[in-house]
């Protein structure tokens, strides 16, 4: 008996000495909470370290003392371990570096400076230190990049492109397109949560070869917060003097093998500085994450939006000079609904390659009466309007597998995708009736005299079936040469009903893009890139179903002849450190070639005709750099020089035309720079106060195909202030400090007839909010 108990005992010690042979631990973002995959942590001991997994965790022995905690864009720790303890391990951003990780080069982590693609990423401490109350305050300090605020969170995109309204950009949440390929809206992004946005990843240039055909511009991914590794809340409300108010929260924890972030916010408008545009705004979203195993996860995503505007429209000369903002209707609106919700299936395969399986779900509604629709010839005492509306569910899936390859260092990347969505459209005219300056040569407000359902401007149906495929290998010939090439492959068909013209077929455009670019490190944190990629974007459906005008010379009422453009960029570029890490560039040059480039001239009754054919030519440098002397100071510029120009665009055939054409002139709405800096003061004296000052600059532009009237550009600062006081943060943006007066848009038609309408800018705001954020153990 004896013995027996004495083996019992050395048996059960030995299960208490495994029990305590190894420590585990968590890895998180010290700024978003959220748990770090892939951080590497090595022991004093000397033994081998290890990495944590996709849910940051780790396991550790117990006979170490310290362990170094490092990881790409982090600051590097030493961690002492105290036994008995749990290792929750808090890792601070180093902003001021460029070598970060990113995931939309091709939908996985990868090293910034090994992506040969003009890549920047937004900061959760940028995001969350801006404060914006629309999401075009953080996208314009991208370098190269302008989001121009049409105000009420409306907007158009410039990425290697003049602004424009055009579907020359992909909009994605967590590397879904929030919208099917056809179905493109400039104002996509008022659908967006800015509040529940952890970070945002912008590419600059086609990656047609992941991402699809309309990426051609660039494409602009927001990554959505993550359940957090403890358990955390935030509260918060922001207001300004102009009626604006918000109320926003977002709260997340995990629980063993499941973890749930949720967040929202409601904001509304009322009686502001620009007559007729209120508006409100709900917007809730869900992420909910559970853990199989940690190589085995599954992560689902609901995004609710619903916005409801009165749109105000531009302004003309007089009123804009007076700062006379009062809109020229009373009767505009934008309406806009989404619904979106994924489910991902994702494995980590022991070879360190990888697969995911994601289905999505869309349902979309945007209705509007618009103020650009308007159409007016000079000196008229009528006008026409539009009211329309767009829907669109969306029912589809993308597949995608990384194989890891011990030859040359390489993967293999081989993905599909497919998505079935249904849209109808109907447009019909209004009757309006004008009130004129004493010129008669601009109009003083617009009356709604009646609405006109019998005269429909369009009305369809279809189907819309994308699919495609691609492939990309990555391979290092060479130390410190990184090669990638990939190929893609787009369908976008579909049927269609035209209740107009009581016709009904289908119509298909498909495409082969190939890519292919290099990486080469330098070492010491500098390194260089080139590439070539090709894109192409077929018609939006709305453009090709539109009844025109006036019939063409065969008689057709529609523009069933569209053609897709298509663009072949070539770029090269590079990073490097400077001064200890303490200063970091990143720059690009690019050329973009377009043909059949979707164009339009302006009638004389403001109406558009589309053609697309003729060629453009598109040429630019892209500079970004990051200063950070001290932790007290931090320095950050971002710009670009770009040329936009037409290089084969016929105005018109007729003889008797003055101008013919407009070769070798500027795009309109193309400024040649624009930049956005900003100094940061964090003083060591005042713990946890921050101010910034930031200066975005726009160049003169032309406003015409003709390049014969043009618009001065402008200048604006805003300066923010902020100070966080045990879990409360009182703060201030004052946007446009120096209340300039400048237009974000300014057009004009090609006759002499046509005057400039004005997007006026909003005065210097004061934007006030406090946030409460409560972080637990």
């Amino acid at each position: 008996m004896t013995k027996f108990f004495s083996m019992l005992l050395g048996l059960l010690a030995c299960i208490g000495a495994m029990a305590q042979s190894a420590l585990t631990g968590q890895v998180y973002d010290a700024q978003t909470k959220e748990p770090l995959p892939g951080v590497t942590l090595s022991w004093s001991n000397g033994t081998a370290g290890v990495t944590t997994d996709a849910n940051g965790r780790f396991s550790s022995p117990t006979n170490i003392t310290i362990i170094t905690v490092s990881a790409v864009g982090y600051r590097q720790q030493d961690i002492p371990v105290t036994l008995g303890q749990p290792l929750r391990i808090a890792l601070e951003p180093a902003i001021e570096d460029l070598q970060t990780v990113v995931v939309t080069g091709n939908r996985e982590a990868a090293l910034r400076t090994q992506t040969p693609i003009a890549i920047s990423k937004l900061s959760p401490r940028l995001i969350e230190e801006t404060k914006p109350t629309s999401i075009y305050e953080v996208i314009n300090k991208t370098p190269g990049v302008l989001m121009v605020n049409l105000n009420n969170e409306q907007h158009m995109m410039a990425i290697r492109q003049p602004m424009t309204t055009n579907a020359y950009f992909l909009y994605m949440e967590d590397g879904v397109p929030i919208r099917p390929m056809g179905v493109f809206n400039h104002n996509a992004l008022l659908e967006m949560n800015q509040f529940t946005v952890s970070s945002i990843e912008v590419v600059k240039g086609p990656v047609s070869s992941i991402y699809g055909p309309e990426a051609v511009g660039g494409a602009v991914n927001f990554i959505t917060q993550r359940p957090t590794a403890i358990p955390t809340a935030r509260v918060g409300i922001q207001v300004d003097q102009w009626g604006y108010k918000r109320l926003q929260f977002g709260a997340g924890a995990r629980q063993g093998k499941f973890g749930l972030y949720v967040g929202g916010l409601v904001s509304r408008q009322r009686d502001s500085w620009m007559a007729r545009s209120d508006y409100d705004k709900s917007s809730y979203f869900a992420r909910l994450e559970y853990a199989f195993t940690p190589k085995t996860r599954l992560t689902g995503t609901l995004s609710y939006n619903d916005y409801n505007s009165q749109t105000s429209g531009s302004v003309d000369s007089t009123a804009f000079f007076a700062r006379q903002y009062v809109s020229t209707t009373d009767f505009t609106y934008r309406k806009t609904f989404s619904l979106r919700s994924r489910l991902t299936l994702e494995h980590d395969w022991a070879d360190g390659s990888q697969s995911f399986i994601t289905a999505f779900v869309r349902n979309n509604s945007v209705g509007q009466n618009p103020a650009y629709y308007i159409r007016w010839t000079t000196g008229s005492a009528t006008a026409t309007g539009q009211i329309n509306s767009s829907d669109f569910k969306s029912y589809g899936a993308i597949a995608q597998h990384t194989q890891r390859l011990r030859f040359l260092n390489s993967k293999l990347i081989v993905g599909a995708t497919i998505d079935l969505s249904p849209n109808s459209y109907y447009a019909y005219q209004t009757d309006l009736a004008t009130t004129l300056r004493a010129d008669k040569k601009s109009v003083v407000k617009y009356t709604l005299v009646k609405e006109r359902p019998d005269i429909q401007l369009a009305n369809y149906q279809a189907d819309i079936h994308n699919t495609a495929a691609y492939v990309q290998y990555d391979f290092e010939p060479i130390t410190n040469l990184r090669m990638s090439a990939g190929i893609r492959y787009d369908r976008m068909a579909f049927d269609y009903t035209n209740a107009l013209d009581k016709t009904s077929g289908g119509k298909e455009y498909s495409q082969v893009t190939p890519k292919i670019g290099a990486t080469y490190d330098l070492g010491g944190g500098k390194g260089l890139y080139a590439n070539y990629a090709r894109g192409f974007a077929p018609p939006a459906l709305t453009a090709i179903f539109l009844k025109r005008t006036t019939p063409t010379l065969s008689g057709d009422l529609f523009y069933y002849n569209l053609q897709p453009a298509k663009f072949d960029n070539v770029e090269i570029g590079g990073w490097t450190s400077l001064l200890h890490n303490k200063v970091y560039i990143d720059a690009a040059v690019y050329q973009m070639n377009g043909t059949n480039e979707l164009l339009n001239i302006r009638q004389p009754d403001n109406s558009t005709d589309y053609q697309s054919a003729g060629k453009t030519l598109h040429r630019g440098v892209e500079l970004g750099l990051t200063y950070r002397p001290s932790k007290q100071l931090f320095f950050r510029f971002g710009g670009t020089y770009a040329v936009h120009q037409f290089v084969e665009f016929t105005l018109s055939q007729r003889a008797t035309d003055a101008i013919q054409n407009v070769n070798g002139k500027d795009m309109p709405s193309a400024p040649r720079s624009l930049w956005n800096t900003e100094i940061s003061y964090y003083p060591g004296w005042l713990k946890n106060f921050r101010t910034s000052v930031e200066w975005q600059h726009v160049a003169n532009w032309y406003q015409n195909q003709t390049n014969t009237v043009g618009y001065g550009g402008y200048d604006f600062a805003n300066v923010r202030v902020g100070y966080q006081w045990h879990g409360i943060e009182l703060y201030t943006n004052v946007l446009n400090a120096t209340n300039a007066l400048f237009a974000t848009n300014a057009t004009r038609g090609n006759n002499p007839t046509d005057r400039t309408t004005y997007t006026p800018a909003a005065p210097r705001t004061f934007v006030v909010g406090i946030q409460y954020s409560f972080n637990g153990k």
